[in-house]
């Protein structure tokens, strides 16, 4: 397998098939369940507010599946002050019931650490657990950035994971100070400028991770 893995650009059908590879990441690892701490319902909630993202990203942004629908990425244009999605509030009280503050409070502090200025925003990233994961996550990861570099603007990521990190810093991701999650974790800003735009903060040289095994 090489790095030419097809990859296409996602429409309103592939919204199932990008929430089914976000949440299972997401649902096991310690953000989601500070998000929601009853494992019984954690991956329903999860998956109602990543299809609310990705209904937002598909207007704002754009989305990218490798051609096995094995990995997914979910970028927001983030070209200026954009808005939640509609009705976002409504919905995610619907979505979330009980646990809608943590939600809000999780959005607040990403907010506060992200940069201002215009860059496109990966919001999400998952790969499933197959074979060649490494190999597939590379791919989309390459073939996403090359086609978001088309604007001629910087991408940030948060990585969540030591692996996360060190994905992100071999396809030109330059990581920024660290800050601290809700549930106690950290999340790594990382920012890939197409020429020396910077995220403000003093950047760090990240360790070399040889084994990927984690998604966004």
């Amino acid at each position: 397998m090489n790095r030419t893995l097809p990859v296409w650009r996602a429409s309103w059908h592939d919204i199932p098939d990008i929430v089914d590879l976000v949440v299972g990441p997401f649902a096991a690892g310690p953000v989601g369940a500070w998000l929601v701490p009853d494992e019984h319902r954690r991956r329903d909630v999860l998956s109602d507010v990543i299809e609310v993202w990705t209904e937002h990203a598909l207007l704002r942004g754009e989305a990218y599946l490798l051609h096995d629908r094995s990995a997914a990425a979910v970028w927001l244009h983030r070209y200026g002050l954009v808005p939640p999605p509609t009705w976002y509030g409504e919905k995610l009280a619907v979505a979330c019931a009980e646990y809608v503050d943590r939600f809000l409070h999780l959005d607040d502090v990403l907010r506060r650490h992200r940069p201002e200025g215009p860059h496109n925003h990966l919001a999400f990233f998952a790969v499933a657990a197959a074979p060649h994961r490494l190999r597939r996550a590379t791919a989309l990861l390459a073939t996403s950035n090359a086609r978001m570099g088309h604007a001629r603007l910087p991408a940030y990521a948060e990585a969540t994971t030591i692996a996360e990190r060190d994905l992100y810093a071999r396809q030109g991701y330059v990581l920024h100070e660290p800050f601290g999650l809700p549930d106690g974790s950290k999340a790594y800003p990382m920012w890939r400028s197409p020429g020396r735009g910077r995220l403000g903060r003093r950047p760090i040289s990240p360790a070399t991770c040889p084994n990927w095994a984690a998604s966004a």
